[in-house]
């Protein structure tokens, strides 16, 4: 080991705070480090590389080392690095927002940039709050997501997100949220109540209890419903067909908005530039990020429907809220850059093409006794493991913990796969290539992961 690289290493371990990471697994280890990429591989500070199962985190669709996006962020900072959004425009802002009004569907033509997706989360519940203070109904403030769902750490998002163990120790957060169930129909029996129902049938339910939650807590209080077109947290959550066709409904008949949290969703990872096209249906307001830039610079947007802005376009009536970085210069041309890229190499129908073989290369790990479902939809999967196939008897908190901390996590690494093993509902494994990867990157995962869950079920 050379001496800088032992400096990065040493800095790493003693002054570096990691995000949503227990510090304890690095006492007596050192803290990987990754140091460059390449297309849908990323390489650590000894040299090893890896394939970057998890896209860095849902966000590198163009893969990594792309030269025209660090070209067109150097480009931009020589020619104006820095200017805020608040009442003051600059073009490559102006010119991101057009074209992101282009490719949304319905009147979604409004774009509220910020600098992440937690961010755009915030700013969509209080803009619904605003919103419907304006058009004379105060009282509409409160929010329904979905159980289990993620939609971020600021307080108002993470209230809104439906994972207790992430909100306890910032509790109280902001009041007005309310929890439904979400789409795991893999789990829809003990989730239900009741036995055997389609996919379809259980949509319907799914659905019905936000129509429930929203008479339960009084229509003239309930502002949106939040929900991503697959939920990510509890492992690839697809939308039953018609459950969102339904929650559209739902919402129009109880003025409710619509919120398409697309932070993952959105940008190519279903197949489509947003993910409620994927599914048919159009939100009042969509939040993204992440894969806007692929990861090249921070950016996030909240993209509102035409009538939302109607209270702000005259008198005094303003929006009280941004960011510093909102929207920054430098992002919007690397986002512009990276939208060439998705148009150039059409990025949308590889991954409509190849969405049928990746599904089949993870199909095929079902044979495995500890694969108990494969769920997701275009480059977004994950596998639900299991204890007992049969009864679909998932691990007990100590066998999770002992599973995917203890074993899996490390073991997939190792074998020169990032992924994610995670435990946020049921334990699972969640894969989300760059969108460029294709039939070579489909059979390295679908190996690695035979060989990884082999050996994790024979220490079992």
């Amino acid at each position: 080991m050379t001496q800088p690289e032992h400096d990065v290493l040493k800095a790493a371990q003693d002054n570096l705070w990691l995000h949503f990471t227990r510090h304890s697994s690095y006492q007596q280890s050192e803290i990987p480090t990754i140091v460059r990429g390449e297309g849908s591989y990323i390489y650590d500070i000894h040299g090893k590389r890896y394939l970057d199962g998890l896209a860095g985190l849902f966000v590198v669709q163009v893969g990594h080392g792309r030269q025209e996006l660090a070209e067109a962020a150097a480009k931009q900072a020589q020619e104006l690095a820095f200017f805020p959004l608040w009442s003051y425009a600059h073009p490559k802002a102006a010119e991101l927002a057009q074209r992101l009004a282009e490719q949304t569907p319905g009147d979604l033509n409004r774009v509220f940039f910020t600098t992440g997706g937690g961010e755009a989360v915030e700013t969509a519940w209080k803009l619904a709050k605003q919103y419907y203070k304006e058009i004379g109904k105060p009282l509409k403030h409160k929010v329904i997501s979905r159980q289990v769902a993620y939609h971020g750490t600021p307080q108002g998002a993470l209230s809104i997100t439906g994972i207790p163990a992430f909100k306890q120790m910032f509790e109280p957060l902001v009041p007005g949220s309310v929890r439904v169930p979400n789409t795991n129909h893999y789990r829809a029996d003990e989730i239900s109540g009741v036995a055997g129902m389609t996919p379809e049938e259980y949509g319907r339910w799914a659905a019905d209890r936000v129509a429930q939650a929203i008479e339960m807590e009084g229509p003239d209080t309930v502002a949106a419903v939040f929900a991503e077109p697959v939920q990510n947290a509890g492992g690839c959550l697809p939308p039953p067909p018609g459950y969102f066709q339904r929650l559209r409904e739902i919402c129009d008949e109880y003025d409710v908005l619509l919120v398409s949290d697309e932070v993952i969703c959105a940008f190519g990872r279903l197949g489509t530039m947003f993910g409620g096209q994927k599914f048919d249906y159009v939100p009042d307001i969509i939040t993204c990020a992440k894969g806007l830039t692929s990861g090249y610079s921070p950016i996030g947007a909240m993209i509102a429907h035409d009538r939302l802005f109607e209270p702000f376009k005259s008198g005094e009536t303003m929006f009280a809220h941004g960011y510093t970085f909102g929207g920054h210069p430098v992002s919007s041309a690397v986002a512009l850059a990276n939208l060439d890229i998705f148009e150039r190499e059409d990025l949308l129908g590889h991954v409509t093409k190849n969405e049928p073989l990746f599904r089949q290369t993870l199909d095929d790990l079902r044979d495995l006794p500890i694969v108990g479902d494969v769920r997701g939809s275009g480059y977004f999967w994950g596998l639900e493991l299991v204890k007992d196939k049969a009864t679909k008897e998932t691990f007990s908190a100590e066998e999770s913990e002992r599973l995917l901390r203890g074993f899996l996590s490390k073991a997939l690494f190792e074998a020169g796969l990032y992924c994610r093993a995670d435990d946020r509902g049921d334990p699972v494994i969640q894969l989300a290539p760059p969108l460029i990867a294709g039939p070579r990157e489909f059979d390295e995962i679908g190996s690695i992961l035979r060989g990884v869950l082999t050996e994790a079920w024979a220490r079992l």
